[in-house]
């Protein structure tokens, strides 16, 4: 990949095989498990009849979700008082489907613009940004997983087994920023 580049009004940039393949993957696999966050939302009677639908009360149990979908409610870490997780919860019932919606979305705009062999992608302004959401939650995930800190180096030790993936996540950061520019400019 060469970058993201501006044309008029197009943002485009050509992928390698292997580098379409491996985002694609990631980019499967986020909307896999957001689907599946998804799916774990109560049914609700009332929503069937009001529309307006609504997601767990909890938070996930699982890191990077948890990285993905944080508290709308931020709780007092030393003393929640009761109201407060009243609170938490029920605007993370309220809020959830919709930010899982937007982040599924945008998912599928990068699966639906990225050819699987690689190649050219044209992007409007709108899929750009539908790009960056999904290549910012991408890399919020893999940093998660990774535990990538401030401090932790450029580059682990060849033995260490996260050392293939931190270099996947500096890439991508590398697209997101390119992407970036390209809509700047």
């Amino acid at each position: 990949m060469n970058g993201w580049r501006r044309k008029g009004a197009v943002i485009h940039a050509g992928f390698e095989q292997q580098e379409a393949a491996v985002l694609r993957g990631l980019v499967s696999q986020l909307e896999d498990m957001l689907t599946a966050r998804a799916e774990e939302a109560p049914q609700d009677e009332l929503a069937e009849l009001t529309g307006i639908r609504t997601g767990p009360t909890e938070s996930p149990d699982d890191p990077v979700l948890s990285r993905l979908l944080p508290d709308f409610h931020r709780l007092d870490p030393d003393n929640p008082t009761r109201e407060d997780l009243d609170s938490a919860a029920a605007m993370r019932s309220l809020h959830e489907p919709e930010l899982l919606d937007i982040k599924v979305g945008v998912a599928k705009i990068v699966l639906d613009t990225l050819p699987r062999d690689g190649g050219n992608v044209r992007l409007t302004e709108e899929q750009a940004d539908a790009w960056l959401g999904a290549l910012n939650d991408v890399r919020l995930a893999l940093g998660t997983a990774l535990d990538v800190t401030e401090d932790m180096p450029d580059e682990l030790p060849e033995d260490d087994p996260r050392a293939p993936h931190l270099g996947v996540y500096h890439w991508l950061t590398w697209v997101q920023e390119t992407l970036i520019q390209a809509l700047a400019g």
